[in-house]
């Protein structure tokens, strides 16, 4: 039998049942991922399987720095062939790992390879790849569509004029594709140069002359709108941890000046500065109906070396501990007050805020909609067979399962779908053991079949109203 077999993961009949009648064949909404608009607009073709599969993934390339792979293999210039053969060596070393099973789903579900990647058969499945690679069937949208996904976001800048997505709705190629907001560096003031760089980029972009913090926020308004015309319907915040600090408009926009003079503001300005931005960003968000998403808590950038050599997203950012809970419940609390709290999914990197976040989430459910307030999917760190397990366990636990709009990729890769099959398999295989054991009833499969196709699809087609 095949590694990669119809019941991999799947280790009950219920399981198998539920998978294979339910999950399996219900279209993909990858409502969060960091595909280039760019590639998908002008269709792009791969040069290679090292191109596609090693061009841009930070999760391999610390794979292959942890068993001993020099960077000249990884970021470095060295032949295509060199590089994916250092790979090919990684792979086998890498069990247990979840890059074990991605690969081996991504052979078989894109280029229909049903061997094991280990030195003595890269150099085939290079080349079986690299000859599927060169057709028409395998550039970027088709690639897209081998996975039956209905709608893909984009993460964006406030400052992109998202020309590509306009390009592509001119040309439509059977899959959505929507920009979704993420505002960043317009919060990034602790470096006064970067950020004053970035500020023109978005005068240009808004036509503001920004030389306030309300001239900032006039100018994010009009970005603001011009994502929702071309159909926008969620921002997204990646941040260290939550901020809900006190402050006054005549505070902020201090800080902001103390800002545009070139002076780095001191931690407490920051925070201040941060908590303000963020409210009125939320505002926004629920003026103009989208759903909300807080990724928290990552520690970036912390080889000094290699940031400097390699640069951003490139393998050496970890796991903050910081704590969520005082400032998280503050910030919700002052949206809720002020009847500006949007539909909100939380993602943490740390697993020691699993309960944490979902408490906080369901603290703030109001019952104006099923699943307003959710914990998000195993993110990053965790998005591993053991973290989705967790992910599901502590969702069920303290809120509604039924209610989560499930899966994303959030990966740079066009061929990453299969992680929506993945946790497809992990979520039936979780619910087909507790029917198998009793702790769900039997007589109840319909409605559990029914619940998968929904955390599957429905809801997030449902809550997104794309």
């Amino acid at each position: 039998m095949s590694f990669i077999n119809d019941d991999f993961l799947l280790g009950s009949d219920a399981a198998r049942a539920l998978y294979h009648s339910h999950a399996a064949s219900m279209p993909i909404i990858d409502y969060h991922c960091h595909l280039s608009p760019q590639e998908i607009a002008e269709n792009k073709q791969f040069a290679d399987i090292t191109e596609l599969w090693l061009g841009g993934d930070h999760y391999k390339w610390r794979a292959m720095r942890a068993n001993g792979v020099g960077e000249e293999f990884i970021t470095g210039n060295k032949p295509a062939w060199e590089k994916f053969q250092k790979w090919a060596e990684t792979v086998p070393q890498a069990m247990r790992n979840p890059l074990y099973h991605w690969t081996h789903l991504e052979l078989k579900r894109v280029f229909g390879i049903d061997k094991l990647l280990k030195p003595d058969t890269a150099r085939e499945i290079f080349e079986e790849c690299n000859a599927l690679l060169a057709t028409e069937e395998f550039r970027g949208q088709a690639l897209i569509r081998k996975f039956n996904v209905e709608t893909v976001c984009t993460t964006d800048d406030p400052a992109d004029d998202l020309r590509y997505h306009k390009m592509i709705a001119a040309h439509p190629f059977g899959v959505k594709v929507l920009p979704a907001w993420r505002p960043d560096k317009a919060m990034a003031i602790e470096d006064p140069k970067a950020y004053k760089s970035y500020l023109k980029r978005l005068e240009e972009a808004s036509g503001v002359e920004i030389d306030s913090y309300a001239d900032l926020c006039y100018a994010l308004q009009r970005r603001h709108n011009y994502f929702d015309s071309l159909g926008c319907r969620l921002s997204d915040h990646g941040m260290d941890t939550f901020y809900a600090a006190d402050y006054t408009p005549l505070e902020v926009e201090l800080i902001f000046k103390k800002v545009l003079l070139g002076k780095t503001p001191t931690p407490r300005e920051t925070e201040k500065f941060r908590s303000a931005f963020l409210f009125d960003m939320a505002q926004m968000d629920a003026k103009a109906g989208w759903a909300q998403q807080f990724h928290v808590g990552p520690n970036r950038n912390n080889n000094t070396r290699m940031f400097r050599a390699a640069g951003p997203d490139t393998g050496f950012d970890a796991i903050d501990d910081k704590p969520i809970a005082a400032a998280g419940h503050r910030f919700f609390d002052r949206l809720d007050s002020d009847g500006s709290l949007a539909k909100t999914i939380l993602y943490c990197l740390n697993p020691k805020d699993n309960e944490v976040m979902t408490a906080m989430a369901y603290t703030f459910n109001d019952g104006t909609y099923p699943g307003k307030m959710q914990f998000g999917s195993a993110w990053w760190f965790l998005d591993h067979e053991s973290g989705m397990r967790r992910q599901i366990e502590t969702l069920s636990s303290l809120g509604l399962l039924s209610r989560f709009v499930g899966m994303l990729t959030d990966s740079r890769s066009f061929i990453s779908y299969p992680r929506h099959e993945y946790f497809r398999r992990i979520l039936c295989d979780t619910l087909g053991a507790d029917i198998e054991s009793g702790r769900l009833p039997a007589s109840e499969m319909d409605f559990i079949g029914r619940m998968v196709e929904d955390i599957s699809y429905n809801n997030a087609r449902n809550y997104f109203a794309f």
